[in-house]
């Protein structure tokens, strides 16, 4: 109860993003009368991967704060978020800890280690669904605004495109960033299920980089990318995730 509480009216808010997106995708997909169903696919467990952790803290902030940290905190949001819609959820970290084997030494070694096990405990997950969540950092302050990447994996362009469109509309009308596939990231170039890597903001921008430390805001970024993910699921007829062709 004290959770429904919590989340009831964020689950109103997916809820019209799963209807705004679905909109933008086939408008005879009628979203509203499907989202309170469990949707109608095989039962997927959509994996929350919240990037680096333990020794490997990612980009720092210009506040200094660490990328791992925040990267953690959207992604315990977004698994409640997902349960909370009757989506299971699988979390490769749900403590400020590398994911690395014993053995491994250096910080380099502990890295690879790190991401090799990541791969593994998404391909031993039967029908997953691949959602790791980043911060982005330049050098220059101006850039702004989340980008979500795509594996090359059949469905994963479907999923950025619908869960980078969800990303603007509720969060940054103004954000012109499109879905990329991701040509250089180990775990997006390993894995053989739908995957996504979502770059939630610029920690190098100031403003944006406040935002991202703010709880409802990190509220928000994990209801858009819960609706886009809804979305994806109810916005087609195929009973596999896993079969369907990536479209351009």
């Amino acid at each position: 109860m004290q959770f429904f509480k919590k989340y009831a009216y964020v689950y109103l808010l997916v809820l019209i993003l799963v209807w705004a997106c679905s909109s933008l995708v086939s408008e005879s997909v009628t979203v509203v009368s499907t989202a309170f169903e469990t949707p109608t696919v095989p039962p997927i467990t959509v994996v929350v991967d919240p990037g680096h952790g333990g020794e490997d803290g990612g980009a720092v902030s210009c506040s200094g704060v660490t990328e791992s940290g925040l990267n953690l905190q959207i992604g315990t949001r977004l698994k409640d978020l997902l349960l909370f819609l009757g989506i299971q959820t699988r979390m490769t970290r749900e403590t400020d800890i590398s994911l690395h084997s014993p053995g491994a030494e250096t910080i380099s070694e502990k890295k690879v280690s790190d991401l090799k096990n990541r791969v593994q405990l998404v391909q031993n997950t039967e029908h997953a669904i691949l959602v790791s969540i980043h911060q982005n950092y330049f050098t220059e302050e101006k850039y702004s605004g989340a980008q979500v990447f795509y594996a090359p994996t059949p469905g994963s362009t479907a999923l950025a495109r619908t869960v980078q469109n969800t990303l603007r509309s509720s969060l940054d009308p103004l954000n012109h960033r499109e879905a990329k596939e991701s040509l250089t990231v180990y775990l997006m170039k390993k894995i053989t299920c739908p995957g996504i890597l979502v770059e939630c903001g610029f920690l190098s921008n100031v403003r944006e980089e406040q935002n991202l430390r703010s709880s409802a805001y990190q509220k928000q970024l994990a209801c858009a990318i819960a609706g886009g993910m809804q979305a994806y699921l109810t916005q087609t007829s195929d009973p596999d995730p896993h079969e369907r062709e990536v479209y351009e």
